[in-house]
């Protein structure tokens, strides 16, 4: 560090890289460029790391009325999926320079505002929020968010508000086809809850894919869940317990619902697939690994993150931000 304890300066940097002042000011303040450094941008965050240059975010934040800082409200961190498209923002915003403000309440609506509060007063300079309930109109305009920018990650509004996420409706369109082109017709789905777009485009795509095929799926053929694992054990258990009405495939909307099914399977001594076939979603790093390994869709969690940060950056610089639907691919395993 200069002068012993004494920070280095912005024109001690300069003058050691060879660049003007204002040149070693934005690149110290600007994430890389798409086409990455160039070489005199890289002399001069050299010579910063050297230094032990910090930038004073705070006097950073009063000329420029930003904090730098994201505000993300995630239900169910406890969920790998979940984590790891947290993970995907958090890195994405990093690289950006900025730093991320987590609030992780439950999957309410009551707790929900309350988080987002705290993050507005805490002057994030934009927010993500994946834990929205179906409608999110009415929720998103009781919010009293200013001028801060919001967007929907994973699940998505009816507010009109920009969304990143994988291609739900898609994803259980090709559950079904692959369940279809296998032969199979006496269908049941694990719905996840109703309040979660995830879910009901889940649902909504596999549905479209059986109308297609002139193929009826009864109402009771239809069971409300949670996405943990003692959802899937609680609705397995209504679909698989009657040996008289016991579909022949089942889609889960998670992949920890689907291992819940497994675990009824084993107790009623049912072999999967021989006695019943079992589809997830989200492919798990686990699924590949279980004693008989989960057909799934795979949808990508990280990169929704990325994407969802980096889009949200678009609109904290004023620029506009699609909607994006990353694309989800149908993973066949032995469970099929």
């Amino acid at each position: 560090m200069a002068g012993g304890n004494r920070a280095p300066t912005l024109k001690e940097i300069a003058e050691r890289a060879g660049v003007h002042v204002s040149t070693a000011s934005r690149v110290l303040r600007q994430p890389e460029p798409a086409d990455g450094w160039s070489e005199s941008a890289l002399r001069v965050r050299e010579v910063a790391a050297e230094l032990g240059y910090q930038p004073n975010l705070w006097a950073a934040s009063l000329r420029t009325r930003k904090t730098t800082t994201l505000g993300v409200v995630m239900p169910r961190l406890t969920d790998g999926v979940v984590a790891t498209t947290y993970q995907g923002i958090e890195e994405a915003a990093t690289r950006a320079g900025y730093s991320v403000l987590l609030s992780s309440p439950p999957d309410d609506l009551d707790a929900q505002r309350r988080a987002i509060a705290l993050l507005v007063g805490r002057q994030v300079d934009g927010l993500l929020l994946s834990s929205l309930h179906t409608p999110g109109g009415p929720f998103i305009e009781s919010l009293a968010v200013g001028n801060v920018p919001l967007l929907t990650v994973t699940r998505h509004a009816d507010a009109g508000l920009p969304f990143v996420g994988g291609d739900d409706r898609h994803g259980g369109y090709l559950a079904a086809r692959h369940l279809l082109d296998r032969g199979y017709t006496d269908l049941a789905v694990i719905a996840g809850p109703a309040h979660a777009t995830t879910a009901t485009d889940r649902l909504d795509g596999f549905r479209s894919a059986l109308d297609r095929a002139s193929i009826e799926l009864p109402a009771a053929r239809v069971v409300p869940s949670t996405f943990e694992v003692d959802g899937g054990i609680e609705a397995g258990r209504r679909l698989l317990e009657s040996s008289s009405d016991r579909p022949r495939a089942i889609f889960a909307v998670s992949d920890t619902i689907a291992i819940g099914v497994m675990g009824v399977a084993r107790d009623l001594g049912l072999r999967i697939p021989d006695d019943v076939a079992l589809l997830g979603y989200n492919d798990i790093p686990v699924a590949a690994q279980l004693p008989v390994p989960l057909t799934t869709v795979r949808s990508p969690a990280r990169q929704i993150g990325e994407t969802a940060a980096r889009r949200l950056l678009d609109l904290v610089e004023g620029r506009e931000a699609e909607t994006t639907r990353l694309p989800v691919e149908l993973i066949a395993r032995g469970t099929t």
